[in-house]
């Protein structure tokens, strides 16, 4: 059993209790819905508060398999949702939709990014755009033109930077011309100085230590650099940095964030300028528990990204299965909406959950 808060290379302990972060929705699957899954949050001008997430439907979970995007909303604050699922995308996609980030544009429009599937060698990133408050979308515009291939997009992954630039990293599996599948992707940042009309690659990130790179995210520092934060099967996560906007990269170089081969998610804090961590606390120092997605765990940054405090595990069960977070700052508080399932029942991906966490909380020792 993993430790309320398990300590690792530098990381400051601290003891509060998971229960103090209630559980306020669990989307479990059912009947012609074997998985529910990678969804985000936005705040309505209503006050409202919507999730968008990817409903898979038929016999099959797998991450080829059929989904829609569809939405749930809540009218407290995140403290309860609805219980009907309404259609926002449906499968255009010769596998499936899936993977969601939404995203409130300084236009004050809302944009919805998305993965259109339609083969293990053509999976793009899509983006919609909403003038009404989520009652309408735009006609679908690609993200990447300028090549074709699988290219991974992770919810909740796409920023706008201060300037205006809209910035999401990506990791490239396959392409139609190689046929293979790559376990060890290659990464590019995508960027957008119209407001999605079109966009540019960077060169791909550099990865001198030949670990493999999987799903990066970004999160802009204070200073105006950019940080990207990479899940790797080097048993840590990696990072990288851009001083030009997302448009060049240095080497991505190990971190001290002991990780399994699974993303971390990090954003500010709005309240308080400090970063916010959410990846699997988990280093493989026990041989049952190497490479599993449990804990999962939170963790407070106060100087851009360099240590971390305030560790704490929000969930703990071994059996669990949790990864693909979204974060939503609320008034004072945080929404994490990720995945929760069980090894056991093999349902790893197949649970959506939803917690509430009082930032005043997360920075109590």
């Amino acid at each position: 059993m993993f430790l309320a808060a398990t300590l690792h290379m530098g990381y400051k302990t601290s003891h509060t209790s998971a229960n103090s972060f209630p559980t306020v929705m669990k989307i479990d699957p059912g009947p012609d819905n074997p998985r529910n899954s990678e969804g985000d949050f936005i705040s309505l001008k209503d006050g409202s508060i919507l999730l968008v997430y990817s409903r898979y439907y038929g016999e099959s979970g797998s991450d080829h398999a059929t989904a829609r995007l569809t939405s749930r909303e809540s009218k407290d604050g995140g403290k309860t949702w609805s219980t009907d699922d309404k259609v926002v995308v449906e499968n255009e996609g010769l596998m499936n939709v899936m993977s969601v980030s939404l995203l409130r544009l300084q236009t004050g429009h809302i944009a919805l990014f998305y993965l259109r599937k339609n083969s293990q060698s053509d999976c793009i990133p899509m983006m919609r755009i909403s003038t009404d408050e989520a009652q309408t979308w735009s006609e679908p515009v690609p993200c990447i033109t300028d090549r074709q291939g699988y290219f991974v997009l992770n919810n909740d992954r796409v920023i706008q930077l201060n300037n205006g630039r809209l910035l999401m990293a990506v990791a490239l599996h396959q392409t139609p011309e190689e046929g293979k599948w790559h376990n060890d992707a290659v990464l590019y940042s995508y960027y957008s100085d119209d407001n999605g009309k079109t966009w540019t690659s960077s060169p791909a990130i550099a990865n001198p230590d030949n670990v493999t790179f999987q799903e990066p995210g970004v999160v802009e520092l204070m200073n105006g650099d950019i940080m990207m934060i990479i899940r790797t099967g080097g048993g840590v996560q990696y990072k990288s940095y851009s001083k030009d906007k997302g448009q060049t990269w240095s080497p991505g170089v190990a971190t001290d964030i002991r990780s399994p081969l699974s993303p971390a998610t990090i954003q500010r804090i709005s309240s308080t300028g400090d970063l916010l961590m959410v990846w699997n606390n988990n280093g493989g120092d026990d041989p049952v528990m190497k490479g599993k997605r449990t804990p999962l765990t939170i963790a407070v940054s106060k100087d851009e990204g360099n240590t971390w405090q305030y560790v704490r595990d929000i969930e703990t069960d071994p059996d669990g299965w949790y990864c693909y977070t979204a974060m939503h700052f609320v008034n004072n508080e945080v929404l994490l909406g990720y995945c929760a399932g069980s090894q056991q029942k093999k349902t790893h991906l197949s649970v959506l959950a939803v917690r509430r966490l009082a930032i005043k909380k997360i920075y109590r020792e």
